[in-house]
């Protein structure tokens, strides 16, 4: 089957795939702010989603990243890796199939990665 065979369904709340869900729950269970979905399917070869989210504090950053992977990892698995857990205002854990990006409210805005990722669709969650 080729890639331009496959159709990539628009991006909703409801067709993002479970593991992702599940991210994004334990995200809000830790009262992380302005969680976003980007869908890269159609813009990356390295990922299909970016999930992009914000704390008030290195502590809480930590906390939202530590919930994600506690819940993930009984029905989805460990992350690949995680990187800036020690520092916390930009916390990465790559999934393979979903990359996580847990900000400090001041590194979300300098990073900006929902504009330069501004064409791909995109599903909030407040």
């Amino acid at each position: 089957m080729t890639q331009e065979s496959v159709k990539i369904k628009a991006l909703n709340k409801r067709n993002v795939p479970a593991a992702l869900k599940a991210a994004v729950k334990a995200a809000l269970d830790k009262k992380a702010e302005d969680i976003c979905v980007l869908d890269l399917r159609g813009a990356s070869a390295f990922t299909d989603f970016f999930l992009i989210l914000h704390g008030n504090s290195a502590r809480q950053n930590a906390a939202v990243a530590e919930n994600i992977e506690a819940e993930l990892k009984a029905g989805h698995g460990r992350p690949l890796g995680v990187e800036g857990k020690a520092h916390g205002e930009w916390i990465l854990v790559d999934y393979g199939d979903f990359v996580v990006h847990i900000f400090s409210h001041a590194a979300r805005d300098y990073y900006a990665l929902e504009k330069l990722w501004g064409d791909a669709p995109r599903a909030d969650y407040r």
